[in-house]
């Protein structure tokens, strides 16, 4: 097995495992990866959508979106679409998925389908690192406060995306209070767990200070120092932590400039639990 980082950050391009043949032994080096490296990619991974849910279930019991609808035939994994004419797609703008949740997500597993020849690459972040960097005021004042995530409702999701459907059980725009500094549940290091996407508001705080805070803290989140970068290519998965990343699907595609192109990824999301 070979590991090659893609930062002093964090990340890890791992080459050498078999993803068609994840077995409960190799999964123990497969996660041990992760909380190390907090984000991992495998590249010429031609893995079925079995194997794909297979791979997922490892990490705990799948999750689905809370609007948008999965694929006909294996509704667990969620088709992400970006036609040739668009110039948007899913994942713009810093975030952790589905932070809203009252459990979010614990892990993501992003498996690319069709990709376009430039452009559309993932930035992610290390909010464990981030932590440990951010100013020593700003941590005395959120160390122990928490803060509100909503959800933007099923538009966010869907009013902008041309291939995307209702799973025809969308909630309307609901919230939920986390720490700002959450516990890994397995690594026990903390965590910046707020994002530019979807947190709004710290508890206890006039607004105008909460708002001052956090535009500090998710310039913070951005400095590209905590960060690495991923060029995907065919059949390429990445695995990430969502508890302690957050990430930006960059939509650097301009059809008026003739830089419009399809990109097509297979997603899968695994449980998580209550932060703390």
């Amino acid at each position: 097995m070979e590991v090659k980082l893609l930062s002093g950050a964090l990340g890890a391009e791992i080459d050498g495992i078999d993803l068609k043949k994840v077995t409960s032994d190799n999964f123990k080096t497969i996660n041990d990866l992760l909380l190390e490296h907090k984000v991992i990619f495998f590249r010429n991974q031609n893995i079925t959508p079995e194997e794909q849910i297979n791979l997922a279930k490892f990490f705990g019991p799948i999750e689905e979106h809370a609007y948008v609808k999965g694929r006909e035939d294996y509704p667990q994994i969620t088709r992400l679409i970006k036609g040739a004419e668009e110039k948007n797609q899913w994942g713009e703008g810093w975030h952790s998925d589905v932070s809203y949740n009252p459990e979010p997500t614990k892990a993501i597993i992003l498996r690319s389908l069709k990709i376009p020849p430039v452009g559309g690459d993932t930035v992610f972040s290390n909010m464990e690192l981030a932590w440990e960097t951010l100013d020593e005021d700003i941590k005395k004042i959120v160390v122990d406060k928490k803060a509100e995530h909503f959800s933007l409702g099923a538009g966010f999701f869907l009013d902008k995306f041309k291939y995307f459907e209702s799973n025809g059980n969308n909630p309307k725009e609901y919230s939920n209070k986390h720490p700002i500094v959450r516990t890994h549940p397995e690594t026990e290091n903390k965590i910046l767990f707020v994002n530019w996407t979807y947190t709004k508001k710290i508890v206890g705080l006039e607004e105008s200070e909460s708002n001052e805070i956090l535009n500090k803290i998710f310039d913070h989140q951005a400095r590209l120092d905590l960060t690495c970068r991923f060029s995907w290519t065919e059949n390429a998965v990445a695995i990430w932590d969502n508890r302690s990343v957050i990430h930006y699907a960059i939509a650097d595609f301009y059809p008026e400039r003739g830089m419009g192109y399809e990109r097509v990824m297979d997603r899968i999301a695994v449980m998580g639990d209550r932060p703390f």
